[in-house]
C-alpha cells in the first residue's frame, strides 16, 4: 500500500501536534514542580531576621586535629586520632580489641579470622559483631561522661 503526499503531510502535522502537546505539559509539569519547591524553601533572610539561627557554629571536634592517641593491639601500635575511640578501644578485652584489629586494620576476612580462632566464618562475624556493640557502649559511656 502506498502512501500518498497527503497521508505523509498528515502525519506529520499530527506528529507535530503530539509533541507540541507533550512539551506544553512538561513544561506545566516543570513550572508546578518549581513552586511547590519555591513553598518549602526558606529563606536565610528569613532565618536570620525572624528566628536569630546562627549561620555558623563552632565545633569541638577540630580543636586539635593533629593529636595522637597510640593503642597497642596484636602487638601493633596503632595511632588513631580520635582519644574517646582510642579510650574506648583501649577497655575493651584483649581478644575483642584483637578481632577489631584484624578485622579494620589488618583487613582480614571473617573467613581468615575465623581460621586463626579455630572457629567458623559465623562465629567469627558474631565476634566480630559483639566487639563493636561493646565498643559502641563504651563509645556512649563516654560522650555522656563529657556532655
Amino acid at each position: 500500500m502506498a502512501c500518498t503526499e497527503a497521508y505523509k503531510e498528515h502525519i506529520e502535522y499530527t506528529f507535530n501536534a503530539f509533541c507540541r502537546v507533550v512539551i506544553r505539559y512538561a513544561a506545566i509539569n516543570a513550572w508546578r514542580d518549581r513552586d511547590k519547591r519555591r513553598q518549602r524553601e526558606i529563606s536565610f533572610e528569613y532565618l536570620t531576621e525572624e528566628k536569630f539561627y546562627p549561620f555558623s557554629t563552632s565545633d569541638k571536634f577540630f580543636i586539635d586535629p593533629y593529636k595522637q592517641y597510640p593503642v597497642m593491639i596484636c602487638g601493633q601500635r596503632v595511632i588513631l586520632t580520635n582519644g574517646n575511640l582510642a579510650e574506648a578501644l583501649s577497655s575493651l578485652p584483649d581478644k575483642k580489641r584483637e578481632i577489631i584489629y584484624l578485622y579494620f586494620f589488618g583487613r582480614y576476612t571473617q573467613q581468615e579470622i575465623g581460621e586463626l580462632y579455630g572457629r567458623c566464618r559465623s562465629t567469627a562475624w558474631h565476634h566480630i559483631h559483639s566487639a563493636l556493640q561493646m565498643l559502641h557502649k563504651e563509645m556512649e559511656v563516654l560522650f555522656r561522661e563529657e556532655s
